[in-house]
């Protein structure tokens, strides 16, 4: 039957393995490039990010 009645699982390796393989992941650090090279997507999305980083610093003061 299931986990609902205390029973464990059979296999023990089900909770340890990851979800993602650890060559997948990211270390969540940004890339920088040259703005010379950056074209109008870029500059936008620079710029809407930078708004939603004001916005959410003004809702944290709150």
């Amino acid at each position: 039957m299931g986990r609902s009645r205390g029973q464990k699982t059979r296999d023990k390796n089900k909770v340890t393995l990851p979800q993602v393989p650890k060559q997948l992941k990211s270390d969540g650090l940004d890339v920088e490039y040259s703005r010379e090279f950056a074209d109008y997507e870029d500059l936008e999305a620079q710029a809407r990010a930078q708004a939603a980083g004001i916005r959410q610093s003004k809702a944290r003061k709150k």
